[in-house]
């Protein structure tokens, strides 16, 4: 994490490349939140399995904190507890007997190790660790997989990426070809997860959806309290992404970095696509095409309909929305997507802030035909600076994340939720982002901002719209 503290001192008033604003010494509210965080929430995508934080017991407490509040459920993410001892000779004492506890409590399928900011930067070697560790272990213990996250290195979005990537590279098993398609869907919400399956079989394909917390963090009521919920992708299913015909990964930044889809095109001849997230229709229609081509089936009906709906829904609302000035404040793939979506249905994306790497994001918007001379780029980014320039670009309303709901009420513009993380209202965790469905409801949630804003501003109010 970055600390919320002021210069350490003025500084001559120089200037970033493309802004009037002054160098501060420190990051103020980041766009982007702590790398092991997106690692935890990967591995609860995966039956049976239990993350451990290696550092401090505060980190694990501030990952839970965001977890809970976003997904509404209960989350246990395993530490090895740091002291002051660990900090200066080393944690792998900690770590193997923080393993040892979470094997006899959980009786875990597979045990997830991400490491922090505190591990990377005094050097402690996990993976010999791991090795020393499981040259003791038991008849039946479960497979380790460790990843490196420390925060200064990314994003929470990185290190859900790696966790991913690390659990392939551990558990895929080369194999004949199958019918079975991998799916890697980024960061994206429980109901988006369900209706990526929904739509695959509606194909007749077959899915490694990896990971899927769908039913793990937004499960059914329970009579007592289970230590793991159940759900999630298995680890014989992981292993089978060595086999699959293909696999789709979201996003576009995410094919510039290396990903569990690269590994397997790379290791075991499984071809990657890497198409931009499923928003709005284009975006929609590509992925159906694929599915199509992979399934040898048409498109179904249910399928089509939907996108009926959808397109009427543009006709019928894009009076509203044309002209509209946009912020978008999210991570950065979704960022993107929602960019591409914007100009689809004729608003103005006229500010795009995301936590990751500049060049990264203004190459990939740039390639999804966002004029970059209309929209400005703000690249690990953090509230200060998102404010300075929404303050001097008045948009007429954000799509972002619950830490954007100051900046929405400073600026006295609405702000639609999307993404993650979702505070401060219910329900997160069935918001839908992803293809037909989930576009109607963000279309229909966009406008529906809109216009409350009209009749909240009118003096006479409006009766009909």
């Amino acid at each position: 994490m970055i600390a919320n503290v002021p210069p350490a001192h003025p500084g001559p008033l120089t200037s970033f490349k493309d802004s009037n604003e002054p160098v501060r010494s420190a990051a103020q509210n980041t766009c982007k939140l702590c790398t092991p965080l997106g690692a935890c929430l990967a591995f609860r995508g995966i039956r049976g399995a239990v993350p451990l934080v290696h550092g401090s017991q505060g980190c694990s407490t501030y990952m839970r904190r965001y977890l809970i509040s976003h997904f509404r459920e209960p989350i246990d993410i395993a530490s090895s507890n740091f002291s002051e001892h660990s900090a200066i000779f080393g944690g792998g004492e900690n770590l193997q007997q923080g393993l040892r506890n979470v094997i006899r409590q959980y009786h875990p399928e597979l045990i997830g190790v991400a490491t922090t900011c505190l591990t990377e930067t005094i050097g402690d070697d996990v993976k010999r660790i791991l090795s020393e560790f499981i040259k003791n272990s038991q008849p039946g213990d479960p497979p380790i997989v460790p990843v490196s996250t420390p925060s200064y290195t990314g994003t929470y979005v990185d290190g859900f990426h790696a966790a991913v990537r690390e659990m392939v590279v551990a558990l895929a098993r080369p194999g004949a070809s199958g019918t079975h398609i991998n799916l890697f869907p980024g960061i994206v919400s429980p109901a988006d997860l369900r209706y990526l399956r929904e739509w695959a079989a509606a194909f007749g394909i077959e899915l490694v959806l990896l990971p899927d917390y769908s039913d793990t963090l937004d499960g059914e009521s329970w009579s007592e309290f289970h230590h793991i919920p159940a759900g999630g992708t298995t680890t014989a299913d992981i292993a089978r992404t060595g086999s699959a015909q293909v696999s789709i990964a979201f996003g576009h930044i995410a094919a510039r970095q290396p990903s569990a889809a690269g590994y397997l095109a790379e290791n075991h001849g499984v071809p990657a696509l890497f198409p931009g997230m499923p928003i709005g229709i284009e975006t929609s229609d590509a992925l159906s095409q694929i599915l199509k081509k992979y399934s040898g089936n048409m498109i179904p009906e249910l399928i089509l309909r939907e996108r009926g709906r959808l397109v009427d829904a543009y006709a019928d609302g894009h009076k509203y929305v044309f002209g509209q000035r946009i912020a978008i404040i999210a991570e950065d793939d979704l960022a993107v997507s929602l960019a591409g979506w914007l100009v689809e249905i004729g608003s103005k994306p006229v500010l795009v802030a995301a936590g990751g790497h500049e060049s990264h994001l203004k190459t990939t918007l740039a390639e999804t035909g966002i004029d970059l001379q209309k929209t400005q780029v703000l690249a690990d980014a953090d509230f200060v600076r998102v404010e300075t320039s929404a303050t001097e670009l008045k948009p007429d309303l954000i799509l972002g994340s619950s830490k954007a709901a100051n900046l929405a009420r400073k600026l006295a513009i609405p702000l639609v939720r999307v993404g993650f993380p979702i505070h401060d209202r219910f329900g997160a965790q069935r918001i839908a982002h992803l293809g037909y469905r989930g576009t109607q409801q963000l279309f229909d949630r966009l406008i529906n901002a809109l216009l409350e804003k009209k009749q909240n501003e009118s003096v006479g109010g409006y009766s009909y719209l």
